[in-house]
């Protein structure tokens, strides 16, 4: 399956919309940095990227299992260090209950931190690479 997504700024401002499939979220920069404080940054966007795969999965593989899930609260953190910074990694907790026993959640996160894609991507190093770059010069 392709995925593309695409972010454009609002005119003249930081802030971004970035957008998928009919959906958007916001992208912004802290005020401190500059930006408008209205949305997540990049950082935040990676690890949010890495709970909502995960909490993705949870549901996809509970329902293939038969179980049925009342709560699911992920939280994602790291940091980054360096110049330029980078990731030093991302750690994430899982909160799950639903009808089945503790043994047979457990196995389910098991099996989800296994086989989660935007986890397991991170993990491998995806490859990332740029490509077409288009300017738009407005003055001499």
């Amino acid at each position: 399956m392709d995925y593309e997504v695409t972010t454009e700024n609002l005119r003249g401002r930081v802030t971004s919309l970035g957008s998928a499939s009919g959906h958007t979220v916001i992208i912004d920069r802290p005020t401190a940095g500059g930006g408008g404080g209205l949305g997540f940054n990049g950082a935040e966007l990676m690890h949010l990227a890495v709970a909502g795969c995960v909490s993705n999965d949870l549901f996809r593989e509970a329902s293939a299992l038969g179980i049925r899930l009342d709560r699911v609260r992920i939280s994602a953190w790291g940091e980054f260090a360096g110049d330029p910074p980078v990731s030093t990694g991302v750690t994430y907790t899982i909160e799950i209950g639903g009808e089945a026993t503790e043994e047979q959640l457990r196995a389910l996160v098991a099996r989800v931190d296994a086989i989660a894609e935007i986890p397991n991507c991170l993990r491998r190093g995806t490859p990332v690479k740029l490509g077409r770059v288009v300017t738009v010069a407005s003055g001499s």
